[in-house]
């Protein structure tokens, strides 16, 4: 399997971040070599079965085989080890507790999970290019600073802006814990320079003993039709290694 696999790494610390991104045409070839639905809980299968469409059961199955493969990669526990509970607001946790966080996106096409050592992480992944009527409704209920951003650019670089604000709340409030159940218009994000480069910072009234450098985001294009958001808690979560499991 690891022959199949594109790895690249950006060095901003002495931790690691781990990106695994599985393209939904290989998941079948992935399913099998891991065991398929075997691995799954009965409670697990029990869900799947009541998904109603194939693509639906696959990404769910995807899903569920690639936080597990994740978390084996960076703690060496058994396949079959892992057992999964729900945060407060519906965030996949371990069972027990390891002190291992995750998160996990999909979208037409891209299934993607985040692992990290502690820190609490999230991702979101999305297809792209929004449309400019899906991306005037999305911003309606951004926060004031963004929606002033957004007036000042050309349609084109509007509707681009606006998805990558999108997938940077998503990740956000996946890292959270609180997904959606948070107003959009509470927290903002822009760049900011940072020597010769810029990085990525939030304002978050509602955390701001987190806010500014107690984050680091990236943005990432792993194919034409996809956009992905990283967020890690923590300036400096270490290397990023992103690992692309298409030639499996």
């Amino acid at each position: 399997m690891a022959d199949g696999r594109a790895v690249a790494e950006r060095v901003v610390g002495s931790e690691l971040t781990r990106l695994w991104l599985l393209p939904e045409h290989a998941v079948g070839s992935f399913a099998a070599a891991l065991g398929g639905r075997r691995l799954l809980t009965e409670g697990e299968q029990a869900r799947m079965e009541r998904l109603l469409t194939s693509p639906a059961r696959r990404r769910f199955l995807a899903r569920r085989l690639l936080c597990r493969y994740a978390l084996t990669a960076l703690t060496g526990r058994p396949l079959d080890h892992w057992r999964f509970r729900t945060g407060r607001y519906g965030r996949p946790e371990t069972e027990p507790d390891c002190g291992v966080r995750f998160s996990l996106s999909h979208t037409e096409g891209l299934i993607v999970c985040v692992v990290t050592q502690g820190r609490v992480c999230g991702v979101d992944v999305e297809r792209r290019p929004a449309s400019p009527e899906s991306a005037g409704h999305v911003s309606r209920f951004f926060a004031a600073a963004e929606r002033a951003e957004l007036a000042a650019l050309g349609p084109a670089a509007r509707v681009a802006r606006t998805s990558e604000l999108w997938v940077l709340k998503e990740a956000y409030l996946k890292a959270l814990g609180t997904g959606m159940h948070r107003s959009l218009d509470g927290f903002s994000f822009a760049r900011q320079a940072a020597g010769e480069e810029s990085r990525i910072t939030v304002t978050d009234s509602e955390e701001p003993g987190r806010a500014d450098d107690g984050w680091w985001f990236d943005l990432l294009r792993p194919s034409p039709q996809h956009l992905l958001a990283v967020a890690v808690e923590g300036a400096y979560p270490g290397a990023l290694h992103r690992t692309d499991l298409s030639g499996i």
